[in-house]
């Protein structure tokens, strides 16, 4: 990557919007995704804000989520959630395929997943079987 930062990268609120979408219209669609998706509620609207404001900051842009909610405290959010390795390999490979729909350069798309992954790492809070 260049000295831009992954927001700018990412073509800022726009682009990060049009992957949040994606993230979602496919998590929605795709039966690979049905246990994660049952982890949402049944609208995602507000959902797809949440990642939204939480990534605009995230990535180096206005930290909509913090002006909002305060710190993300990530893991402490999902802890009433049942995530385990299944669930972040679900997250992962819906968040990659979402990139790949949006058409991200490959090269974006490998650094973007690589800083996403020990996040989705740390959201498990069930042991492996």
């Amino acid at each position: 990557m260049t000295s831009q930062s992954m927001f700018e990268a990412l073509e800022g609120e726009e682009g990060l919007r049009r992957l949040v979408d994606a993230f979602y219209d496919r998590m929605e669609a795709d039966a690979a995704y049905r246990v994660i998706r049952a982890l949402h509620p049944p609208s995602l609207a507000g959902s797809r804000d949440k990642l939204f404001w939480f990534l605009c900051g995230w990535t180096g842009g206005p930290d909509h989520f913090v002006s909002r909610f305060g710190h993300p405290r990530l893991r402490a959010r999902h802890l009433p959630f049942a995530i385990g390795e299944s669930e972040r390999d679900q997250w992962l490979a819906c968040m990659a395929g979402a990139m790949s729909d949006v058409g991200l350069d490959p090269a974006l798309r490998d650094h973007l997943l690589t800083a996403l992954q020990p996040t989705a790492d740390w959201m498990r809070n069930v042991a492996p079987a």
